[in-house]
């Protein structure tokens, strides 16, 4: 916003053209929504002190001893944040910037919806499993098909590897279908993982840090042909978004820090999830999001290998789903935990990174 309308009223003035620098602009994207979580998470802790979800009865005692009571829906201020300050210093009029703070709207809203109900019934089920679900795939499938009607001819369609220059899959339908699957999938997975204190975060920070290089490298024409990787115009201005949600994020972190004043709950889970799904289809990293999210996807996986394995032979593989608890029933502290999994999903983050160069 500050970019539209500096550049269309005062574009003569002397020192507004730092402004042209996407650079700058997610530096003070992430500063600003920083300052944001900063100013309302005090007041939104203070006043959320009944809005808490029961515990799982079922989970480690120290949960149940030290967590209880502990206000939820701190996810609404971390993507208020971003949202704000995104479009504050982003571009309004790139259709990808929009798409992408629309779909991280809709997420957060379907979360917060779970949260209320988990909240207002004192229970933690919230929304049943199939009716969320069923929302998440028509958000993300609209978004796709949003997304793939603004591409190239050079472009469009094409589901793309890394490690490989020529290999893709060249089918629109398909591709749609995928690409809906994947920011399902990833806004589930940083949902089970978000189960510990700071253990989403920090991880979520990382993961955002590595698409907002991508970003700015997939829309530069000279270093994406450097690359050799597909050139994505107007694609950079993401990198806006991807600063805006570090530095709220960030903010988060301060209050989440052990011990917790405050939980993201599905309100912030979904949408960061779902945010670093849209942002990996609009660069055509969908690939590299499995690898640089590594840890979301152990933890989805965990679950989905747990439920199965006790569906077919009535018994459980971990001591208990997703694997951070199973850690932690293994006699782990929550603070090992948390480190050592913000240590793995650092080394998937470079693993990630390094596929940019490698063809």
């Amino acid at each position: 916003m500050f970019y539209n309308f500096i550049f269309q009223y005062l574009g003569s003035v002397s020192g507004v053209n730092l402004l042209r620098y996407i650079t700058f602009r997610t530096m003070c994207a992430a500063l600003t929504s920083l300052i944001i979580s900063f100013l309302l998470y005090p007041s939104f802790i203070k006043h959320s002190r009944k809005n808490y979800q029961p515990i799982r009865s079922d989970g480690p005692k120290s949960h149940t001893a030290h967590k209880q009571g502990t206000p939820t829906m701190g996810g609404a201020v971390i993507v208020a944040g971003t949202l704000i300050s995104s479009l504050l210093w982003g571009d309004i009029s790139n259709n990808y910037l929009l798409l992408l703070n629309s779909l991280t709207l809709s997420y957060c809203l379907l979360g917060f919806y779970d949260d209320y109900l988990k909240v207002k019934l004192k229970n933690s089920k919230g929304v049943r499993g199939r009716k969320k679900l069923f929302f998440q795939i028509i958000i993300a499938l609209v978004f796709s098909y949003l997304v793939e009607s603004l591409r190239t001819p050079e472009i469009a369609g094409r589901l793309m590897f890394p490690f490989f220059k020529n290999f893709v899959i060249n089918n629109s339908a398909f591709l749609i279908v995928f690409t809906t699957l994947v920011i399902v999938g990833s806004s589930n997975a940083v949902n089970l993982t978000d189960g510990l204190d700071g253990l989403a975060a920090f991880p979520s920070m990382l993961a955002t840090l590595c698409f907002g290089i991508i970003s700015y490298i997939v829309g530069h024409v000279v270093f994406a042909n450097y690359l050799q990787i597909a050139y994505i115009a107007s694609a950079g201005e993401l990198c806006i978004f991807c600063g805006a949600l570090i530095g709220a994020c960030l903010g988060f972190l301060w209050y989440n820090a052990p011990p917790a004043k405050i939980f993201m709950g599905d309100t912030g889970s979904l949408a960061i999830g779902g945010a670093l799904g849209g942002v990996s289809v609009i660069v055509k990293h969908e690939f590299v999001l499995a690898i640089i999210g590594g840890l979301f996807v152990i933890e989805a996986l965990s679950v989905m290998i747990q439920v199965a394995y006790f569906k077919y032979t009535g018994k459980r593989i971990f001591l208990m789903a997703p694997i951070h608890h199973h850690f932690e029933k293994k006699g782990w502290t929550e603070s090992t935990v948390v480190v050592r999994f913000w240590i793995i999903s650092f080394i998937f983050a470079v693993i990630g990174l390094a596929t940019l160069k490698i063809r």
